[in-house]
């Protein structure tokens, strides 16, 4: 059997460790050195910053390239696992987040948030809820030793619904939460974070594999961007934390109160799938990466909306960078988990 750490780059297996180094370096720069995310921050395109924007790129790319949409086809063979995923990433947790971030936010956490404050931070909160995992998936997969080609349909199925249905939730949700959000900005989002990428990833595949095998695909050519997922997001911390360096040194304690909400809903939805995906009698390797892929987040993309929407220094793009920090422990601690619980499957 593969080892579950077999594949995983030295990055990967220490990304806790890394992401908290690159937060510390973005805090210290921009307290510092205030003119680079003052520099950095004037490089905008219709609000959208050109660095962050460059840096998803890297980040979603490689993982774009991965997706067999052709696997598509083979749904019909074993579908339950994936109504498990569908149902779990789209008719529960952008609500159950939504429903979390507020209580929390609002309600508990009320003496210590302004409202102003609890608004865009729940708008964070919203966009990590409406963008299931598409990336670090992967990894997390990989680590419970999951079904791969399963993993891939998965991924490559909600690729597809992101197309759909993530502008209508956030506009939905944000609008109950009296944010306004013009569509433009969230369909811009979209197009440039998945459609682009998604689009330019199957064709880089395409012509590769048409060029030169599918197996120098999979064996030479695609480990070639191991790391480049890994290091686009700790490009993009430094970024977004130097630009959010004075509102952490002023505000530590916002960092705990966000991350709560975050850190629950992250457990209940992995919970509710892997349970689900139990009950229904699907085997480990499907159903440890259907809890993997609703509990995970496409933080890349609420990133990249939140800071379209309401800039680099803003508390909602703070809150979506603190999903990022707390995902990673968060995720590793699910995949002992689900690892110590592997037995109880047939």
């Amino acid at each position: 059997m593969k080892n579950g750490n077999e594949g995983i780059s030295f990055f990967q297996r220490y990304l806790s460790v890394w992401v908290l180094l690159c937060m510390l370096t973005g805090v210290l720069i921009g307290h510092f050195i205030p003119w680079v995310p003052d520099a950095l921050g004037k490089l905008q395109l219709s609000g959208i910053s050109i660095p962050i924007a460059v840096l998803i790129w890297v980040m979603i790319y490689p993982m774009m390239m991965k997706v067999d949409f052709q696997s598509v086809k083979q749904i019909g063979k074993n579908p339950k696992g994936l109504f498990v995923t569908w149902i779990t990433n789209w008719l529960i947790k952008p609500f159950s987040m939504y429903a979390i971030a507020y209580l929390f936010l609002f309600v508990i956490f009320r003496p210590w948030l302004a409202p102003d404050m609890a608004t865009e931070y729940l708008a964070g909160a919203v966009l990590l809820g409406a963008a299931p995992c598409t990336a670090m998936v992967f990894v997390w997969s990989t680590l419970t030793n999951g079904n791969p080609a399963y993993t891939v349909v998965q991924v490559a199925t909600n690729d597809l619904i992101i197309l759909a249905a993530f502008v209508p939730i956030v506009k939905f949700l944000l609008g109950i939460s009296n944010v306004s959000v013009p569509y433009s900005t969230l369909f811009i989002s979209v197009i440039l974070f998945v459609v682009i990428p998604l689009f330019g990833g199957v064709l880089t595949r395409v012509t590769v594999v048409r060029n030169k095998g599918m197996e120098y695909f999979k064996n030479e050519f695609v480990s070639k961007f191991d790391n480049a997922t890994t290091i686009g997001l700790l490009l993009t911390l430094i970024i977004i934390f130097s630009s959010q360096a004075e509102v952490i040194l002023s505000n530590p304690l916002h960092i705990v109160l966000i991350a709560v909400p975050l850190i629950i809903q992250t457990f209940l939805i992995f919970f509710i799938a892997y349970g689900a995906a139990k009950l229904i009698g699907l085997p480990f390797d499907i159903a440890a990466p259907a809890g993997m892929i609703g509990a995970s987040n496409f933080f890349e993309l609420a990133v990249a909306v939140a800071i379209a929407l309401f800039g680099t220094a803003s508390a909602a793009a703070l809150a979506t960078t603190v999903g990022v920090l707390t995902e990673v422990p968060v995720m590793l601690t699910l995949v002992k988990i689900a690892n110590k619980t592997k037995d109880s499957f047939r």
